[in-house]
């Protein structure tokens, strides 16, 4: 049976090989230029403890980081849409159940050995090339420290070894159930990317209970957010920096007292503040005027030391959504006339 899946996986699975070889050619390449530019930037410092010129290092492959990593990204979607929605789907659709499902072999032990084959080969394929993206970008990613980003957490380490094993069993179940080649892929797509918008947003930031700190709203701390106001015009600032930590939630902007900052107030300093002539930043003497309402913003933040427990946690999230998919595939087939 073992034999029987594989001769029948080769050409996809000869696919995915020749795939990986060229992105890890490309990989490596990039790995040996980031740490010869991790190199050189180190012994301008003259053996520092804090060298300032590493930044730059974050500036010069900021854009490569982010392109691998949306490269990276689809890959789980591609072979769960690929690999996994046509194994049953394509069966369905020929009418070829008929046979496979007469023989000697049971039908949950047939769906078993195809999901362990196509599945452990997706798993090993995008770990192969989440850990080269994750060695190649590890000195920009130390220097950067901005592994939580929603880009970048989903394309380093484990977590998308757990998005390819639900991606194929998401596929197999939706083909089980559909029952056609084409619609099944689409529909596999679909409901992935869903799942990797909603789980990023709403489900990330509260596997483990968020840490508080008040900020005070200094002019120097207004402007470096990334922004003021919301699109219902309420008093909030967006964006702002928690050193070694990463922002989940961040309140209105409040008084001493704790109280919503009035609404007018704010209106005032955004759109007509006092010039003083002096104010510098990007946000100038709006931040003045907001600074000088002896302001503070309550910041939910997930420090960066729980990584590795994010990253745990969300791989187990989604290896246990895969198995209960799993399970309801082989109750599905198991009552499925043949």
């Amino acid at each position: 049976m073992i034999w029987t899946t594989w001769r029948q996986f080769r050409v996809p699975a000869l696919v995915g090989v020749v795939a990986l070889a060229l992105f890890a050619a490309y990989v490596v390449h990039l790995g040996l230029d980031v740490r010869d530019a991790y190199d050189s930037y180190r012994a301008q410092c003259a053996g520092l403890p804090d060298c300032p010129r590493l930044g730059q290092l974050a500036v010069d492959y900021e854009n490569t980081s982010l392109y691998l990593a949306a490269l990276l990204g689809p890959v789980p979607g591609l072979l769960g849409m690929f690999w996994g929605a046509p194994l049953v789907a394509r069966e369905l659709e020929a009418g070829t159940q008929r046979l496979v499902w007469n023989q000697s072999v049971t039908r949950r032990r047939w769906l078993a050995v195809k999901l362990a084959v196509v599945g452990l080969t997706a798993m090993a394929v995008t770990g192969v090339a989440a850990g080269l993206v994750t060695w190649a970008m590890s000195p920009v990613d130390r220097v950067a420290d901005n592994r939580f980003s929603t880009v970048l957490f989903g394309a380093r380490n484990l977590a998308p070894v757990a998005y390819a094993a639900l991606a194929v069993v998401l596929g197999v179940l939706i083909g089980l159930l559909v029952r056609r080649t084409v619609p099944a892929m689409a529909l596999t797509a679909l409901v992935f990317v869903v799942l990797q918008f909603l789980v990023p947003n709403l489900v990330r930031p509260h596997l483990l209970p968020a840490q508080h700190v008040a900020l005070p709203m200094t002019a120097s701390a207004i402007n470096q957010a990334r922004g003021l106001g919301s699109i219902t015009g309420a008093p909030v600032v967006r964006g702002l920096a928690v050193p070694d930590a990463w922002v989940t939630e961040v309140s209105e902007l409040r008084t001493r007292t704790g109280e919503s900052l009035d609404a007018k107030v704010f209106d005032r300093c955004f759109t007509d503040p006092p010039r003083s002539g002096a104010a510098e930043g990007p946000f100038g003497d709006t931040a003045t005027c907001l600074a000088d309402q002896d302001l503070h913003v309550d910041v939910a933040y997930q420090p960066v030391g729980r990584y590795w427990s994010f990253q745990w946690l969300e791989s187990a999230l989604y290896l246990l959504l895969a198995a209960l998919l799993a399970a309801v595939a082989f109750r599905r087939i198991q009552r499925r006339p043949s």
